[in-house]
């Protein structure tokens, strides 16, 4: 199989890293407007399955040209690009996947083009990266074991080991997706109702080994596509885990107005917006840089199986390796992307048309292939 993943920055270098590494992967093309880093991460690959090509994700042609020559495209840009990448690829028909962005009906639109992908013979899987992505495949994988579930709880946090700062908290993506996370509406089911709650907010307890006490919050995106795919259970709710207080902190600047994308002030004649100050401001100061990150995430599903109450639980919690430099976070996304991209090329995964993670990703052998990467999910069972 033939692999582009268009968008060379940390994510999509992991990905193709991940890739380049099968025997069923023939060629792995890795594209971005700044070749430079791309043909930097080349050189240090040293593998000649890698190509590098540069892209202008503006230019139509230009990707259709890149998406043509592969069998599946990986968008590893920002999540803006989604249904741009979908729409191409379902035109040329090739399979399709992205990290995510269940922000401002990215998604959505992607579900849209279903009955085009099924007369295409393609598939694309949205939402592929851990939160909405991994948690999808993992509550997909609960609810399959169960004769019918009632509840699901997901807990997921990208943090420092080591926390420090004002906000004990480091970025590995972008600072724009926090932003949109922290100030746009959560989504839950409570009460078997789909209902909206501010993020930021109903902040809780969790525990986990090595890290303590943490805190949890409503964000926006989180339950993804998962309160359409089982619309009828009672409760589904998605929280982020950070350290205590960051929640709080966070929510002053919110309330402010400091992260809304229309607020303006007139500085010096000009124009400019609030929250493009502020990330600029905060930037440099959350990167993680050499530091160590970890992933914690709890999936928690509940229902009734052989008429008793049952919960599966599937726990993760993984750090940066300090040897390959490659964050937890990468670690969890690029290797959730890669596995999934081979599941479509190997045929694994042979229905066609748009599909939500957690309907058609098998996730028995999702964990197996995650593990094989040093991703360790463990699952339990509680009964009666």
């Amino acid at each position: 199989m033939k692999v582009a993943v268009l968008g060379a920055g940390l994510m999509g270098k992991e990905v193709a890293r991940d890739l380049v590494l099968s025997p069923n992967v023939e060629k792995v093309i890795l594209c971005d407007l700044d070749v430079g880093q791309a043909n930097s991460f080349k050189a240090k690959l040293q593998n000649p399955k890698l190509e590098v090509l540069r892209l202008d994700a503006n230019d139509d042609d230009e990707i259709t040209a890149i998406i043509k020559e592969v069998d599946v495209v990986i968008n590893a840009m920002f999540y803006s690009f989604n249904e741009k990448i979908a729409k191409i690829a379902v035109e040329v028909g090739v399979h399709s996947i992205d990290l995510g962005g269940h922000i401002g009906g990215a998604t959505d639109a992607v579900l849209a083009l279903d009955e085009k992908a099924k007369k295409q013979g393609v598939t694309l899987i949205p939402d592929l990266g851990v939160a909405p992505g991994m948690i999808n495949i993992l509550a997909g994988y609960g609810a399959s074991k169960l004769d019918e579930v009632s509840d699901i709880f997901l807990y997921v946090g990208g943090i420092p080991v080591e926390p420090e700062g004002v906000f004990k908290y480091n970025i590995v993506f972008s600072l724009e997706g926090v932003f949109d996370h922290y100030t746009d509406p959560s989504h839950i089911i409570r009460n078997g109702k789909l209902q909206e709650i501010e993020s930021l907010t109903e902040i809780e307890t969790i525990y986990f080994d090595q890290y303590g006490e943490l805190e949890v919050f409503h964000t926006a995106g989180g339950i993804s596509t998962l309160s359409k795919s089982f619309p009828n259970i009672d409760t589904l709710e998605y929280k982020t885990i950070r350290y205590p207080g960051h929640a709080e902190k966070f929510k002053l600047l919110v309330d402010l107005g400091l992260t809304d994308k229309k607020n303006t002030v007139n500085v010096d004649g000009n124009s400019i917006k609030v929250r493009d100050v502020l990330r600029e401001m905060l930037t440099p100061q959350l990167l993680l840089g050499d530091k160590e990150d970890a992933v914690l995430l709890r999936v928690v599903v509940g229902g009734i199986k052989d008429g008793e109450r049952t919960i599966f639980s599937y726990e993760m919690a993984t750090k940066k390796d300090v040897l390959s430099g490659e964050t937890a976070m990468a670690r969890a996304t690029a290797n959730t992307v890669s596995v999934v991209a081979q599941m479509i090329g190997n045929q694994v995964i042979t229905k066609r048309g748009v599909y939500p993670p957690e309907l058609i990703v098998p996730g028995e052998l999702y964990m197996k292939e995650m593990a094989a990467r040093g991703v360790f999910i463990v699952e339990a069972m509680v009964q009666g």
